[in-house]
């Protein structure tokens, strides 16, 4: 039988039980293994008569580690560690008793809780200090595999989140990549058929969707693709289309001028061309830009081969010209015309073309080339020297004069200039021949140039007379029959500074009219007369004689020729 103190023993104890187990069941509610030591040392002294000392955890490198607030006595941690999992007692607290009890979970054990009391607890109590450590012990290593677990399910979700975006950028890279390819392949295509400006503009359309322009480094539309070209197409002012160059030069990507993004064509240090695309909407991007990067690099290349075929044609032709104007055999010039696409097996002229009014040299080649091909219905082979403009060009079937008189209007109509002359050889069937019309076309200029009105085109076949005044380049005999017939008037005129000679060639010129004569020279009728008197009194010869009035014109014609080539 039990007594009542016995019964109320039982009863106080059963209730500790329950508190414990309702402790249990708290401690598994997926508290962290810091709440659960707390709800441990705090619960010990509502279990027992026994007051807390201290929690300690274990952690991940086996030291323990405990709020220091609870820390108040120096020597506990260490002696918890000599303990090594074990339940002992603890000394150095100020109480008569003190222990701590392990946290035993799995394989080890969780951390320590200490507890002190006035005297040593009795056996039910202890049981609950034990009791309370297993439970503690195992809520901590629930807690601690939780917590395990959710870390590892965290790290998973981040790895599986830094794969997603692996995997995303991977596809990106091929989606990337592939697009690439395809813009290697559309280039590669295009610069392997010779399509030139016109394909590598078509292609580049296809790619980005967006409108292409292909511009010369003057800022000329070369090529177009796409809808939406603008007639007449716009140039920038010269001054600001070299700011946007000089900022397209200096970019290692393309620039973007408004609605417009560009890249340079430049082998070298020189700008040959000018891609484009345009997009007004600003939608052009990466993708985009790398197609433009490659057509401008396939362009870059196109230019270069054309200026180099440019540059080997105008070779071969200055050579041909020099050969040609010097003289070689009809069976090479005829072989190597035909492989310029000029047919030299048909007659020929040779023009020789002077411009003293002209701003340059260049302005009157690139006159004669534009008027070349305004006027004349084929091709010509053009070449310079010492100021002049040399064309040796096909026979018209018609009539050449009147070709060759529109031309000499066409170049001066594009030079602005009404100073420019033109002397045309006589035909030359052969190859061979070019010397000889090359010198006649210069005998006709220096006629030309020569005479009264040295502006205007004159034919060797025309020239009659003056073929006999300028017999190539030694005219040692017509200075000296201008001697024979001039001389004293020549003298008369370098010391005295008249103009007696000018006014005999103008006599002349005029057809002996006195009054068209002085209104010429800008003199007075009676001064006419009296320089004409003192003429045939310093040359002794008569004006009225027809052999000398014969000689002295073509003496004063020769002088004035001479003089216009000085």
């Amino acid at each position: 039988m039990y007594d009542g103190r016995s019964i109320i023993a039982m009863r106080e104890q059963l209730s500790n039980l329950c508190s414990l187990f309702t402790l249990s069941m708290v401690m598994s509610d997926g508290r962290d293994e810091r709440h659960i030591l707390e709800l441990a040392v705090t619960s010990v002294g509502s279990l027992t008569s026994c007051r807390p000392i201290a929690g300690f955890l274990t952690g991940e490198s086996g030291g323990l580690s405990s709020d220091s607030s609870t820390v108040a006595y120096p020597g506990l941690a260490k002696r918890l560690v000599e303990l090594d999992g074990a339940d002992g007692r603890i000394t150095g607290t100020g109480a008569a008793w003190a222990w701590a009890y392990a946290l035993p979970a799995g394989h080890g054990h969780a951390g320590y809780y200490v507890v002190a009391a006035d005297a040593e607890p009795s056996e039910d109590q202890l049981l609950l200090l034990r009791m309370l450590a297993q439970q503690t012990g195992r809520a901590l290593g629930t807690a601690s595999l939780h917590r395990r677990e959710r870390e590892a399910a965290g790290q998973l979700r981040v790895v599986n989140a830094q794969l997603a975006d692996v995997n995303e950028r991977l596809a990106a890279s091929v989606s990337d990549l592939e697009r690439r390819r395809r813009v290697h392949e559309t280039l590669s295509a295009v610069a392997a058929s010779g399509a030139g400006e016109a394909g590598i503009s078509h292609a580049l359309h296809r790619l980005t969707g967006l409108g292409v322009a292909v511009e010369d480094p003057f800022g000329n539309l070369r090529a177009w693709a796409g809808p939406g070209r603008p007639d007449p197409y716009p140039r920038l002012p010269a001054r600001r289309r070299l700011e946007l160059l000089a900022d397209a030069r200096r970019s290692p990507r393309p620039v973007r001028d408004r609605d417009r993004i560009i890249a340079v064509a430049q082998p070298r240090d020189e700008v040959l061309g000018v891609l484009a695309l345009l997009d007004p909407a600003h939608q052009a991007g990466e993708h985009e830009l790398f197609a433009l990067e490659q057509a401008t690099v396939v362009l870059t290349m196109e230019l270069a081969h054309l200026r180099s075929l440019a540059e080997n044609e105008l070779r071969l032709r200055r050579d041909l010209m020099d050969d040609l104007l010097t003289g070689t055999d009809d069976e090479s010039a005829l072989s190597r015309s035909q492989a310029l696409g000029h047919d030299l097996r048909t007659p020929h002229r040779v023009l020789v073309a002077r411009w003293p009014g002209a701003p340059t040299e260049d302005a009157v080649v690139r006159a004669v080339e534009q008027a070349v091909t305004r006027v004349l219905d084929t091709s010509v082979l053009l070449a310079r020297r010492s100021g002049r403009v040399v064309l040796v060009a096909p026979r018209s079937n018609g009539h050449d004069r009147d070709r060759w008189g529109e031309l000499h209007r066409e170049v001066t109509k594009r030079l602005r200039s009404t100073t420019g002359a033109i002397g045309v050889g006589g035909v030359c069937a052969t190859p061979s021949e070019v010397p000889r019309s090359y010198a006649e076309a210069e005998r006709a200029l220096r006629v030309r140039l020569g005479s009264s009105a040295p502006a205007g085109m004159t034919m060797y076949d025309d020239l009659g007379i003056y073929r006999l005044l300028v017999l190539g380049e030694d005219d040692r005999e017509v200075k000296q029959f201008v001697r024979d017939w001039l001389g004293p008037l020549l003298d008369y005129d370098a010391t005295s500074r008249s103009d007696l000679v000018t006014t005999l060639w103008q006599y002349f010129e005029c057809g002996g009219n006195y009054d068209n004569t002085a209104r010429a020279l800008l003199i007075h009728r009676s001064t006419l007369r009296y320089r004409l008197r003192r003429i045939r009194d310093l040359s002794g010869h008569d004006l009225g004689v027809v052999d000398s009035r014969l000689n002295l014109h073509v003496a004063t014609r020769a002088w004035q020729i001479l003089r216009g080539l000085s």
